[in-house]
């Protein structure tokens, strides 16, 4: 056997059980029209998606490897027909890491959203911006748009996404803004999103400007939580709402802090006394009511978020690299379920490696018994 056969082998005991099944359950192995299996169909298309190679280089090279027989078209219609399958793998090995996606709160339909800057291969390689909308626990990515990065209109935006009313989207301080809070409001839909202090403006109910600073100062004790209601936007048309603070422990603080004067000492703006303070905080607002979520249960849903984010984080490192379909959006799909289904492997190559000695991945399923072992 060959090292890459060997390591495509590894790779293998990493799938979960039903990987082969999944591909025909779903619809995306109905033949093996120019490939010998259907590992090999898998084997291709996260060669695409993980080496970043344009759908032609990845048909010349798959040929020459002497793996599968096709033209750059027919590698695009097995990813288009792959969606669902990637999908599917993705949210085992989701299971797998110990990361559980069951909504807690009956009758939200939960959605993540979140963008990213993606860029093509090459030193001329061209950015571009993803914009997705995950629904949990399925996973099911139900809106992605490619924009470019810079120009009107392109930035990360919570009413960029369609929302439907009862919806509870889930959203970093990146999309904190009043706007985007507003639309969502009046389609219906309820927010929680981690609080930009710089563009996010707040005032009581009443209208009065609200002392951000002076409220979260009276929490001293780490994992004290508190909550206050506020509104946001326009006073002649404010999104009412609420703000839930949890104090961070002391080690978490820290951090935060370190890394905002890293930023400083690299050519930033000098930190503002504010934001020093805000750092040993997560501030939260949401649109929902306290009769509808407490203030621990919205932290906690937003904690939810951000464990998730933890592992987009890695496959944001892995999306700089790649080269972004941009036929359909079927295809861009299915091209990001590939790459997080890579970045998932990784994961767990890892993890297995670092807990399986000496060898560093499961053993065979047949072994050889050694003459001591035979019965007479």
């Amino acid at each position: 056997m060959s090292v890459v056969d060997e390591d495509w082998s590894i790779l293998l005991s990493l799938f979960p059980v039903e990987w082969e099944e999944l591909g025909r359950q779903t619809g995306a192995i109905t033949r093996l029209r120019g490939f010998r299996s259907v590992g090999d169909v898998l084997r291709i298309l996260l060669l695409h998606v993980g080496t970043g190679w344009s759908l032609r280089q990845t048909a010349v090279c798959a040929k020459l490897a002497g793996i599968a027989e096709g033209s750059d078209v027919t590698l695009l219609n097995r990813l288009r027909q792959s969606e669902g399958w990637l999908r599917e793998l993705c949210q085992q090995l989701w299971k797998e890491n110990g990361v559980d996606l069951t909504p807690a709160i009956a009758g939200y339909p939960v959605r993540l959203v979140d963008g990213s800057v993606v860029k093509e291969p090459g030193k001329t390689g061209s950015q571009w911006r993803l914009h997705y909308s995950l629904l949990l626990p399925s996973m099911v990515c139900d809106h992605l748009e490619v924009t470019a990065v810079e120009g009107p209109g392109v930035g990360e935006k919570l009413h960029r996404f369609p929302a439907q009313r009862g919806d509870l989207v889930l959203a970093d301080r990146g999309m904190c803004n009043p706007v985007g809070i507003r639309q969502l409001a009046k389609q219906g839909a309820h927010v929680i999103v981690r609080v930009n202090t710089g563009s996010l403006s707040l005032q009581t109910p009443y209208g009065k400007p609200f002392d951000l600073p002076a409220h979260v100062r009276t929490l001293v004790k780490p994992g004290k939580i508190a909550e206050w209601r506020v509104q946001t936007g326009d006073l002649k048309q404010p999104v009412p709402g609420r703000l839930c603070v949890l104090r961070k422990s002391e080690d978490q603080a820290r951090r935060a802090l370190r890394k905002i004067r890293r930023k400083a000492q690299q050519g930033g703006p000098e930190p503002k006394a504010e934001t020093l303070t805000f750092a040993n905080y997560v501030i939260v607002f949401t649109t929902l009511s306290d009769a509808e979520l407490s203030a621990r249960q919205v932290l906690e849903w937003y904690r939810l978020r951000w464990q998730i984010e933890l592992i987009f984080k890695r496959l944001k490192t892995l999306l700089r690299v790649g080269h972004v379909p941009k036929y359909d959006d079927q295809s861009s799909r299915a091209w990001l379920y590939g790459k997080l289904f890579v970045a998932l492997l990784a994961e767990k190559l890892i993890r297995v490696g670092r807990a399986i000695s000496p060898w560093g991945y499961f053993s065979p399923e047949t072994e050889e018994r050694s003459p001591s072992q035979h019965t007479t």
